[in-house]
């Protein structure tokens, strides 16, 4: 499944790069999630509680930085266990780039499930999917500002 948005940040792309990996701000903003911890410089640990449809589970993984070039792009690599729920495994390409005052956030994001997760059905997981897609940037949209007052 492919997901794509984008926001408009009342930040500079310096504070909005900052803030993308500030674990504080990520399990701020994370939808059911426990907890973030930074391994090293691009690399993080987390642990989510996600419901999708009836399927509930509690998911740990990984997500790491890759290809960053501060503060105007990065791809993002995650991965995720869920137990007998299943895998939830992606990717997603970030790009912030001045505008109007700001920051112009885009995201082009790419996700699989296998496991009971993928017996759920792919119209419902999607839909999932963007929700908290969408949840997340706005959290972060939210949290970023408040940052700045």
């Amino acid at each position: 499944m492919k997901i794509t948005g984008e926001r408009q940040l009342t930040v500079d792309n310096q504070s909005a790069w900052d803030s993308l990996f500030d674990p504080a701000i990520l399990q701020q903003c994370i939808p059911g999630c426990e907890s973030v911890e930074r391994e090293d410089e691009a690399r993080y640990k987390a642990v989510v509680v996600m419901s999708i449809g009836p399927v509930k589970a509690r998911f740990s993984g990984t997500f790491a930085i890759a290809d960053a070039q501060a503060p105007a792009r990065c791809r993002l690599v995650f991965e995720g266990s869920g137990g007998a729920a299943g895998l939830a495994k992606g990717g997603a390409d970030v790009v912030l780039a001045p505008a109007d005052g700001g920051t112009l956030l885009t995201y082009d994001a790419q996700a699989q499930v296998a496991g009971k997760l993928a017996q759920v059905g792919a119209r419902l997981i999607e839909g999932v999917a963007r929700k908290l897609a969408g949840e997340f940037f706005d959290r972060f949209e939210t949290a970023v500002t408040a940052g700045q007052t």
